[in-house]
């Protein structure tokens, strides 16, 4: 069942998700069991509040203020039993009590430190004063750093003092009742995040085995963490096993095609190379040469660089090698580099062949090339501009296909096959990169090509 929200709140929820909401499944998961948590300890911390713990303050604060409304009505209508009574307390409930005569009471007031920051421990006991005590005047505040509590109350007959333990009035209990949720939830989530953190690094290991598999880089991998992952790790090493065995039985076959097809056509040149050599035989080689170059792109573009093995490779030396090799040619080139990261992990021979393909097509149809290496902490940036007539827009990704060619420029006597730019894609992208085409400032052609540190 699919609910559907007005554009606004929806519009709402998407920017919660993106801005607030994780994007790791570690703290997603996290987030799920750390919410649940916090709401089960507030709810019982308040069920416990309004419950037991609210029921044992009234009934302490009952039992205290019974206490001095006893000991009120005795000495009032007994005044000399005043000392009995503040012997009694003192030794049985451990209670002070004290009557202020008329003239102490503006000092004892003066001396009062009237708090309103304690509630919790007071207010129970103000209630329960006020319920006893109508028609007097009664006050409560804490002494002694708040370990006593002070009771004032002012009749017809004059100020009393009581002081008692705050102990008295107060339970203590849901601090140790707080500290053991707090300490049992505290214990559950650092089990669960060393649990999960298992659980989240199989899936990371992974999916970058998967990862790098892409990017042409054999890692090692063991499948490990839940039976879920083992599974999806399973089937991961099955299907990378099939892609290589078809790969290795691909390039096998294409290797078997190669001599079979090369055998008959040096069988033919041979041939015509002893018949007279006329036009009509001029143009037969032509076309079987055209045939061998074919053959050779087409075989260099499905074998791929498949058996070379990866290694770090410096971008600044591989991009001067090449461009050394067109030195000797009409076209200007222009070189430059930031001089910062360079060296990438990859196959130094497939990069070389990539680059070089994209900086030949750029001397074939320009007269002046600029190449130019970037890179940061995220990627290596390569961007190579020509002067040529360029690649009007709505052809730029169709010559990415394999013997795509654009007749009006390319043709057989500039251009080759029609594989360079599928054979470089193939490449970069296998290395985790992308190749992409705009129009340069220099008139021409601009290929960008940028592979992940």
């Amino acid at each position: 069942m699919h609910i559907t929200f007005p554009d606004k709140v929806d519009k709402l929820l998407q920017y919660i998700k993106l801005k607030m909401f994780p994007n790791t499944l570690f703290f997603r998961t996290m987030l799920l069991i750390f919410i649940p948590l916090i709401l089960v300890q507030v709810v019982s911390i308040v069920a416990f509040f309004n419950g037991n713990w609210e029921k044992v303050g009234k009934r302490l604060s009952d039992n205290l203020s019974n206490n001095i409304a006893v000991a009120i009505d005795v000495t009032s209508q007994n005044p000399e039993m005043l000392e009995d009574i503040k012997e009694l307390y003192k030794k049985n409930y451990k209670i002070d009590m004290e009557l202020v005569t008329k003239e102490n009471e503006l000092s004892v007031k003066t001396d009062t430190h009237y708090n309103s920051d304690y509630k919790i421990v007071t207010g129970f006991l103000e209630t329960s004063l006020h319920n006893k005590f109508p028609n007097a005047l009664t006050n409560v505040y804490l002494a002694n750093g708040r370990d006593d509590v002070v009771v004032l109350v002012e009749n017809q007959v004059g100020l009393y003092r009581f002081r008692a333990s705050t102990k008295n009035i107060f339970s203590t209990s849901i601090f140790g009742f707080v500290a053991w949720m707090i300490g049992t939830s505290l214990l559950l989530f650092t089990v669960a995040t060393l649990f999960l953190r298992i659980q989240v690094r199989s899936i990371a290991t992974l999916a970058q085995a998967a990862e790098d598999f892409g990017k042409g880089i054999n890692t090692p991998f063991k499948p490990y963490g839940s039976s879920e992952v083992r599974k999806a790790g399973i089937a991961f090493i099955k299907m990378k096993e099939r892609i290589q065995k078809q790969i290795s039985e691909r390039t096998q076959m294409l290797a078997g095609v190669s001599h079979d097809l090369r055998t008959p056509l040096t069988r033919m040149r041979l041939q015509l190379a002893m018949l007279p050599e006329t036009e009509d035989n001029k143009e037969f080689i032509e076309d079987i040469s055209e045939m061998e170059k074919m053959l050779d792109g087409y075989l260099a573009f499905v074998s791929g660089e498949g058996s070379e093995t990866n290694s770090f490779v410096d971008m600044n030396e591989l991009i001067l090698s090449i461009i050394n090799k067109f030195r000797n040619t009409k076209a200007m080139i222009r070189y430059s580099t930031n001089d910062q990261v360079s060296a990438i992990q990859g196959r130094e021979q497939a990069l070389k062949r990539a680059v070089t393909n994209i900086i030949s097509n750029a001397f074939n149809y320009g007269k002046t090339i600029a190449v130019a290496l970037e890179s940061n902490n995220n990627k290596l940036e390569i961007t190579v501009d020509d002067d040529g007539p360029g690649i009007p827009e709505d052809k730029r990704e169709e010559v990415f296909k394999a013997f795509y060619r654009i007749d009006e420029s390319r043709n057989k006597e500039t251009g080759g096959v029609g594989l360079g730019l599928s054979i470089a894609r193939d490449i970069i992208s296998s290395h985790g990169g992308k190749i992409e085409l705009s129009k340069s400032e220099l008139g021409g052609l601009r290929v960008l090509i940028s592979i992940p540190l």
